[in-house]
């Protein structure tokens, strides 16, 4: 029964994602456009999340938090597009129009021989910050959560490595990680998503206290890597991507509470990308929940 069900959904997941990819490129984007605008009128559970998030964040009293929350879905839908053409192998252009800045601090981590971690958020693509990467500078090991159907997980993981990136399951993560570190190698780490308690430090988040990943600060303090900052965001010609230089770590003595002023500056980075570009964030995500 599981089974069918999974063939059934990988069957849709073809039929509406197809099209996308094989329709010429500024049609197809228009496409994703209308499909996340059609998500913020059906998916009401997540629209309601992002509206809330935003109104509650230190942006409320500032943008529209319908107005941001719409836009963020017409983005996804976007993103959805990219995506899915880069996957079936028709996004060349798409990995072309993406401009990268810092990549002499890129260069100056990888001359000292340190393996590098990359740190970034749910921010812009995010799926096309990693493939740009390793098209133009090296592979990057990306932890992630495997999808729950086996077939769509396949085509995602094939997609992710067309380019040359290797995905480590999230389950188990940490050896593969710091061996990887210590090899002079490079990781990506998302981390903005709600943890729970005995897996970070609640820190402020854009006005509110937010269980946050402690997990980048310990592994850069075991291993010795490089933490530079990558984020990409959209442009009028394609994508802007920037890395930026090596974050230098806390030297308070006490390594916990070094850890949790790691934790703080390395999140702040995404506070910031948010306050600049709030239409491309993931809202629709539960970030302050359990607090």
């Amino acid at each position: 029964m599981k089974k069918a069900l999974w063939l059934l959904e990988a069957g849709l997941f073809i039929i509406f994602s197809l099209p996308l990819a094989i329709l010429p490129f500024k049609v197809s984007i228009k496409a994703g456009e209308m499909l996340g605008l059609l998500l913020f009128y059906i998916w009401g559970s997540r629209r309601r999340i992002a509206i809330e998030n935003i109104k509650l964040s230190a942006l409320g009293s500032q943008l529209s938090a319908v107005n941001i929350a719409k836009e963020t879905f017409r983005n996804l839908g976007r993103s959805f597009t990219e995506i899915v053409k880069i996957y079936y192998g028709l996004g060349k252009n798409i990995i072309d129009s993406v401009e990268i800045s810092g990549v002499e601090n890129f260069n100056k981590a990888r001359a000292n021989n340190k393996g590098i971690l990359f740190l970034t958020g749910h921010c812009g693509n995010w799926e096309l910050l990693g493939t740009a990467v390793a098209a133009n500078l090296a592979d990057i090991a990306i932890v992630a959560r495997p999808i729950n159907n086996p077939y769509i997980n396949k085509f995602i993981v094939s997609g992710r490595q067309r380019h040359g990136n290797s995905i480590i399951a999230k389950q188990g993560a940490l050896k593969v990680i710091i061996k990887r570190l210590r090899e002079g190698g490079s990781v990506g780490i998302l981390m903005d998503q709600s943890v729970l308690s005995d897996e970070g430090y609640v820190i402020d988040f854009l006005g509110r206290g937010a269980w946050t990943t402690k997990m980048p600060a310990l592994i850069a303090r075991k291993t010795g890597a490089a933490v530079l900052p990558v984020f990409i965001h959209r442009t009028e010609r394609g994508h802007s991507l920037k890395i930026y230089p090596e974050v230098e770590l806390s030297n308070i003595a006490d390594k916990e509470k070094a850890a949790l002023e790691d934790t703080k500056k390395f999140s702040g980075f995404i506070e910031g990308y948010i306050k600049e570009h709030p239409f491309e964030w993931l809202w629709i995500h539960r970030r302050w929940k359990r607090v």
